[in-house]
């Protein structure tokens, strides 16, 4: 194949074989998942009882760091006292953020709503004495943003849960499987619990590992969901029954193969509040691990991790506010965009308009005079800086009149119109993007 026209949905197949985990079908999810393509960042929230000793969430007594028993201590210190959902929302609105992901339930199982199905809840068991999560959805849908709910299949703190520390469990399924039967009713209870009391518009689950797609009666669960709102969306943690994919912390180099897929990564090194972490990324590092998400067709779900009194640490407001002040810049070449052409054409990320009649290059870092675009089989009507209005001029290098081969785009980019973090171009072309994909030679 001497060319390749990448238009449309096109963009999102050239790099995307079929998911063979995936038991979704995507023609028939498409519409439903188109907010999601659209909306491109989402913020997580990951607040729990951790969070008092700003200890590893769930994991630091499964793997005992901390005894179990110091671990539930913590539901004593977990106040939400300067707690304030409006100015949480808020936050996520300026961002830029889409969407926001928020922990109903860890896997130590203490949940954030007033559960009816045991004690272990903010509401009952903490001296925040309440449901922290109705506010929350109440003023991210007051904002117009998307309201997602984490919630951990899998339940350390239930005696009826066979698994419970790293070395050790409470009973073999095929040993006793009423007492299994229990924690399946027990655990869909509070899903359903959720899914009355929230109605979320995109579901997180998380610790499908432990069981298999029948133990957890994924399919079930499914039906359950999706019956009761049929626009929910669920992420890839349901033993294949879900509708995008989600690596977690380090970029693919590969682009996942579920059809729509999501990074999700902190704004330090750990989930959830903890102090002794400050290794946290840059607003720069943020933003251009966010412009390749986006390049390749995926959506960035970026960490914060509150206080056990509510209140956010400083650094992560920062970058959240600086990360907004970009996205606001450089809106139109982010949301509502498809991913860019194929690595190789040009040395940064891209995306594309959806009629793939519009190119934006990023550019990382501070370029100094010319940048290049190769294989481009396409005439450029337009340079522009976005959100800085600039024209930019462009040469047309190498072009032999015998030669279906295009030529090499090269562009001026002055240092008086790059951004701070991350410049971009905007390409006006005259018609869909077509790119040349040959060897070069005398026949191209």
């Amino acid at each position: 194949m001497k060319r390749l026209v990448v238009a449309g949905a096109m963009a999102l197949h050239f790099m995307q074989p079929t998911h063979a985990q995936q038991k979704t079908n995507p023609e028939e999810i498409s519409p439903k998942m188109q907010w999601f393509a659209d909306a491109k960042l989402g913020i997580f929230i990951h607040w729990g009882i951790y969070s008092v000793k700003g200890i590893d969430e769930s994991w630091s007594f499964y793997n005992k760091k901390i005894a179990y028993p110091d671990y539930m201590a913590q539901l004593k210190g977990f106040t939400a006292d300067k707690y304030d959902p409006q100015a949480w929302a808020d936050l996520v609105k300026e961002s830029g953020a889409r969407y926001a992901v928020i922990t109903t339930k860890h896997h130590d199982g203490v949940a954030l709503w007033d559960t009816k199905l045991n004690k272990l809840s903010t509401a009952k068991s903490t001296p925040a004495k309440r449901d922290v999560l109705s506010p929350f959805f109440a003023a991210l849908r007051k904002n117009n943003i998307k309201a997602g709910a984490y919630f951990s299949l899998l339940d350390w703190s239930s005696p009826d849960y066979p698994g419970f520390l790293k070395d050790s469990s409470r009973y073999k399924i095929s040993d006793d499987p009423k007492r299994w039967e229990r924690f399946q009713k027990f655990y869909q209870g509070q899903l359903s619990e959720v899914m009355t009391q929230f109605n979320p518009d995109l579901w997180w689950f998380d610790g499908d590992w432990e069981r298999s797609a029948e133990e957890w009666e994924a399919v079930k669960v499914r039906n359950m969901l999706t019956t009761h709102n049929p626009k929910t969306i669920i992420n890839g943690r349901l033993q294949g029954y879900g509708d995008y994919d989600t690596p977690e912390q380090n970029f693919p180099v590969v682009r996942p193969q579920f059809h729509w897929w999501e990074l999700c990564m902190t704004i330090n090194n750990n989930w959830g509040y903890q102090p002794q972490d400050t290794n946290w990324k840059t607003p720069y590092e943020v933003i251009t691990i966010f412009a390749d998400a986006i390049s390749n067709g995926g959506n960035m779900l970026l960490d914060i991790g509150p206080k056990a009194d509510g209140t956010i640490p400083p650094e992560q407001v920062n970058v959240l506010k600086e990360l907004g002040k970009w996205n606001r810049k450089h809106d139109k070449a982010i949301f509502n965009t498809i991913g860019g052409i194929p690595q190789g054409h040009f040395y940064g990320p891209t995306t594309l308009s959806k009629d793939s009649t519009t190119l934006y290059l990023f550019l990382p870092g501070k370029v100094s005079g010319q940048i290049m675009v190769k294989g481009l089989d396409n005439k450029v009507r337009d340079i522009t800086v976005v959100g800085n209005g600039t024209k930019l001029t462009h040469k047309i290098v190498g072009k032999i009149s015998w030669s279906p081969v295009p030529g090499l785009i090269y562009i001026d980019v002055p240092s008086t119109v790059q951004d701070e973090y991350m410049t971009v171009l905007e390409l006006k072309l005259d018609k869909p993007v077509k790119l040349y994909r040959g060897k070069g030679g005398l026949n191209g």
